[in-house]
């Protein structure tokens, strides 16, 4: 049979109750029988010693017991602590701890052959004896009998107290047992259930399910950090959706227009010269792009890119790509503006990624700024860190399209949305690179009215 968590809990509860109570029972069975009666007769013990010479004086004084015999109080004037004065019977003034725990009582005098004299008159065989001699010769016995033989004849009433006494801290316990686990299942576990089935619906493909959180202590952590798990699998999905719907329409379109091309072609529409090959081959180097483009992010998001990382000087490399351009910029009527530090900027870096990510900065800025524009690019050391803007001249971007920048296939506002435009996956790659280098890629808005692209690479020279 299946059993619950609230079952297991509550029979955990009550097995620890019945263990604590059994076990407090046995421990104060224990502590009474060698504890306290242990400590009873220990006293009456040393009662026996300290009138064991006044009990050696009195036979030397009258020769015999016989002055004791149904003689009571004179047995209790011996028994008394003051030997040498007549001490009166019943003073209370001083008295001594085996007084107090009756040990005087339990003492008997026994002649020389064990007969008794006066004193506790049930002496049995389990009594303490302590021999009585003069001038090497034993004249009489002084016996004391334990505590739990004296106390027999009520210990069945004692023992149906204490059993009913047991029974009944036994019942309340348990009571509060079952009070304390119901409180548990209701304050912690029920959170804990909702939680469950919550994960269970989750597992069918429902991410919009939610927990309610209703504490701030362990199990209000787990509710608030499923809830963010559900979030981030819903967001994820939808991202997914999203990127297979982006990645069917770029598809589409170029193969759209190959695919009208050729039928035209065809159909003897139009001819097949230089103009429809050159047509014919830009659509397909859109189509190569893109797929390269998803191939190497593909890469990227299992780790399977691969960097060969060695000591590079960025100046070199932010030359060499900017020398790339030049021709591009002038052609789309931008002025480019590179300012370097006079000293060397090395670090430890992949440089075929490096000029990767400045070539996709580049097309970015060719692409989206407004002819008469220009492109101010420049570069600088700030602590462990070397710094690199590129910063471009209208149009700008809404700042609420800043933090998005950097997504798959997410292209802005339609000033900076153009035919001419890629894919939306430039920035996403140089995200990865730089990501990849321990470093950092942020956008903002440009002073020039563009944006303002800032990378932030660690230096590890």
């Amino acid at each position: 049979m299946k059993l619950s968590i609230s079952t297991k809990l509550f029979i955990a509860v009550l097995a620890s109750v019945l263990f604590v109570i059994l076990s407090m029972g046995l421990a104060t069975s224990w502590s009474f029988t060698r504890g306290f009666l242990g400590y009873l007769n220990e006293q009456a013990l040393e009662r026996m010693e300290s009138v064991q010479p006044r009990m050696v004086s009195a036979w030397q004084r009258e020769g015999s017991w016989d002055f004791l015999r149904h003689n009571p109080e004179r047995w209790f004037q011996l028994m008394r602590p003051d030997a040498g004065d007549e001490p009166k019977r019943g003073d209370l003034k001083n008295p001594l701890p085996s007084d107090l725990t009756g040990a005087l009582f339990r003492i008997a005098l026994l002649d020389q052959d064990k007969k008794r004299v006066t004193g506790y008159p049930s002496i049995g065989d389990d009594a303490l004896l302590r021999p009585i001699e003069v001038n090497g010769k034993t004249v009489g016995w002084l016996a004391v009998t334990p505590f739990q033989s004296v106390t027999e004849a009520g210990g069945e009433r004692f023992q149906q107290y204490q059993l009913q006494t047991s029974l009944g801290m036994g019942v309340l316990s348990l009571l509060l047992a079952m009070l304390i686990a119901w409180w548990i299942v209701r304050t912690l576990l029920d959170p804990v259930k909702r939680v469950a089935a919550a994960t269970h619906k989750l597992a069918t493909g429902e991410y919009s399910n939610r927990v309610a959180v209703s504490s701030n202590d362990e199990v209000g952590q787990l509710a608030r950090d499923f809830n963010q798990l559900a979030y981030t699998l819903e967001r994820n999905e939808k991202m997914r959706r999203e990127f297979m719907a982006d990645v069917s329409h770029e598809l589409r379109t170029p193969l759209s227009i190959l695919r009208g091309e050729l039928e035209a072609i065809e159909d003897g529409v139009r001819t097949l010269d230089h103009s429809s090959m050159k047509s014919l081959q830009g659509e397909v180097g859109m189509l190569s792009k893109l797929v390269d483009d998803l191939y190497e992010l593909s890469l990227a998001d299992v780790g399977a890119l691969t960097y060969r990382k060695s000591q590079c000087d960025l100046n070199d490399l932010l030359q060499t790509s900017v020398a790339m351009y030049q021709e591009r910029c002038k052609a789309a009527g931008l002025r480019v503006e590179l300012r370097l530090p006079s000293c060397a900027l090395l670090l430890e870096a992949d440089a075929k990624r490096l000029q990767q990510l400045f070539g996709n900065l580049l097309e970015n800025a060719v692409r989206y700024t407004d002819a008469g524009g220009m492109l101010l690019i420049s570069a600088s050391i700030e602590d462990e860190h070397i710094l690199v803007s590129f910063m471009d001249s209208g149009p700008g971007v809404d700042p609420q399209q800043l933090p998005r920048l950097f997504e798959r296939f997410y292209r802005g506002e339609a000033s900076r949305n153009r035919a001419s435009g890629g894919a939306g996956l430039g920035l996403a790659i140089c995200h990865s690179i730089v990501l990849a280098h321990g470093g950092s890629l942020t956008a903002d808005h440009s002073p020039l009215g563009g944006l303002w692209l800032s990378l932030r690479l660690p230096r590890k020279v």
